[in-house]
């Protein structure tokens, strides 16, 4: 493995970062503490600092010369609304507050690669460092873009990196062309009529309507998307009634939806409507669905996907990059970055065995043995990418 030695010098110092960040988790567009950690740290560097983009978000740039070349990168800074069950003494400080999704450990990678990139100044070009907030279902991604950060900041390409437990440290993997899944969510609202327990006859019990609706929406994948194509319906929550011997009035559905397709998207949108329309009517129940699609589906760019293959492979050997990574279900706002500027998301192995659980777990933790790794690749790819011409 080729760190860079002045990066992996400075990998106590990161680790102390991260653990800071860690035990202080801020929820979506709350980051505030976090962003002003950030800032500083950025300030210390040498960096040209812009906040207040997208509430709390922040953006460092590093400037070398008068070329017109720019490249960007991207690490998310929000917490999960959970629990967390660590007993380490960097844990979460904030009861229903946990970085359960590594995010800062990703923060601190480019953090790593700034400071290394503002001592050495080995490029030509401006270099773009976006601290996003509210990744977790809060459409953050989409909230910079909006506010014109490809505008204010221009980009030839940008990329991102997400860590990745149970696969080994030391490793990447990469696709191009889709890689992620698009994510949506749902609320369907049933309103019968209540009754008492013991006489159903004379209500409409929204409990019943329920279970119906949720074992026809599992026939919209199974039965209305091609077995060529991905789709999920999970619902995950029911919410209906108090009381033992009381059929209640009301009841309510909500859960998930993804799909790397628009069009299959589109179907599961219609579909979770036509099954609840159908519902009503046979039943004689009020039902509403509301269903929102959050973010669009990751699609790396092929070009942008082989550098940076091509970057991690120098780093960590081509033995130990994939690049015809597994499709990924879960999602990423991410998306809406790569829909206005070319580029590619890369995940990075977090380790495995019994201690390396899944992200969004309540005992999961970022692995700091990768944070030089991380913060390396961000540096290869800017030095490489806007290497200085000969005189």
């Amino acid at each position: 493995m080729k760190l860079e030695p002045r990066i992996a010098a400075i990998h106590a110092d990161l680790t102390v970062i991260r653990r800071d960040i860690h035990a202080h988790p801020e929820l979506g567009f709350e980051e505030s503490r976090t962003s002003e950690i950030v800032a500083r740290k950025l300030k210390e560097f040498g960096c040209e600092v812009h906040t207040g983009i997208a509430k709390t978000g922040v953006v460092g740039t590093i400037r070398v010369g008068n070329s017109p070349r720019s490249v960007g990168f991207r690490a998310d800074m929000d917490a999960l609304p959970m629990d967390e069950l660590n007993t380490f003494e960097h844990r979460s400080q904030h009861k229903g507050r946990m970085h359960g999704c590594g995010h800062d450990g990703h923060t601190t990678m480019l953090l790593g690669a700034a400071q290394y990139l503002a001592a050495t100044r080995n490029f030509e070009g401006a270099v773009h460092f976006f601290f996003q907030p509210a990744e977790e279902g809060l459409g953050g991604g989409r909230v910079m873009v909006e506010e014109g950060m490809f505008e204010k900041f221009p980009c030839e390409a940008i990329f991102g990196m997400h860590n990745r437990p149970s696969v080994p440290v030391g490793r990447f993997a990469i696709r191009p062309g889709p890689m992620m899944a698009a994510a949506g969510k749902f609320d369907i609202s049933i309103v019968g009529k209540g009754a008492h327990g013991a006489r159903p006859e004379s209500g409409i019990d929204p409990v019943v309507v329920g279970g119906h609706i949720i074992t026809a929406l599992q026939s919209i994948v199974s039965r209305s998307i091609s077995p060529h194509d991905s789709g999920v319906i999970s619902i995950t929550q029911m919410h209906a009634g108090d009381a033992y011997n009381v059929i209640p009035e009301t009841a309510v559905l909500r859960g998930t939806i993804r799909a790397f397709k628009p069009e299959v998207m589109d179907k599961i949108v219609a579909g979770i409507t036509r099954v609840c329309n159908g519902a009503a009517t046979m039943f004689g129940a009020k039902i509403t669905p509301d269903v929102r699609v959050l973010c669009p589906a990751l699609v790396n760019n092929a070009d942008e996907t082989k550098f940076a293959a091509d970057i991690a492979a120098s780093i960590v050997g081509e033995a130990n990059v994939d690049r015809n990574g597994a499709l990924v279900m879960a999602s990423e706002d991410f998306s809406y970055m790569l829909n206005a500027c070319p580029g590619a998301f890369i995940l990075i192995g977090n380790g495995e065995g019994e201690s390396a659980c899944e992200v969004h777990n309540p005992k999961y933790d970022f692995n700091d043995k990768i944070l030089p790794l991380g913060a390396t690749f961000f540096a290869r790819v800017a030095e490489t990418r806007l290497a200085k011409r000969p005189a």
